[in-house]
């Protein structure tokens, strides 16, 4: 990727995250960028390829952000509280607007939207991890339903400190049925 186009992924992730993808346009992500629409175009071709990209590599992100947060935990109760502990230092350290792809999922419905396939890989493979992590499909759904409702919540500040909370409902949720070892 040359720096023109690294500036405009730069620029429309920011803006995308704190103003939505429909209220920005191409004119103030080249200007941010400080590029010139055409080389906006030439690197990406629209706007709905910038919002995969720009999906796409916050999801990466975040996978491997997650991957290193896992590493050395062992155990079903701890390694299930560590994601909705790496959830919440997420937020913190990446924005507090709640889930990007909640987020981008409000504005692009649409399964035909390319944009759509990555938001819905994102939430398929976070309950594949809830499923590998529990080894059971209702309970994965189960906390699956915590931590995303616990990501909106956290977004719409709803009250405080919903991850911690999502946290210690799902290890309530674990205690009957695992062991924590």
């Amino acid at each position: 990727m040359t720096p023109g186009a690294h500036r405009v992924l730069d620029a429309a992730s920011r803006l995308f995250y704190e103003r939505g993808i429909h209220a920005v346009g191409v004119d103030l992500i080249a200007a941010e960028a400080g590029v010139t629409k055409k080389t906006l175009y030439d690197r990406f071709g629209s706007k709905e390829q910038i919002v995969v990209e720009y999906l796409a590599a916050r999801d990466e992100r975040w996978r491997e952000y997650l991957a290193r947060r896992l590493e050395g935990v062992t155990g079903t109760v701890p390694r299930v509280c560590a994601v909705f502990d790496a959830s919440r230092d997420w937020m913190t350290e990446h924005g507090a607007k709640g889930c990007s792809m909640v987020n981008a999922h409000a504005e692009i419905s649409d399964p035909a939207h390319p944009a759509y396939a990555v938001i819905s890989a994102q939430k398929r493979w976070m309950l594949a991890l809830f499923t590998d992590l529990v080894g059971e499909p209702d309970t994965a759904r189960a906390l699956m339903l915590l931590h995303e409702g616990a990501l909106v919540a956290h977004g719409l500040r709803i009250f405080p400190d919903a991850i911690t909370r999502a946290r210690e409902e799902a290890a309530g949720l674990l205690a009957g049925r695992v062991t924590s070892g």
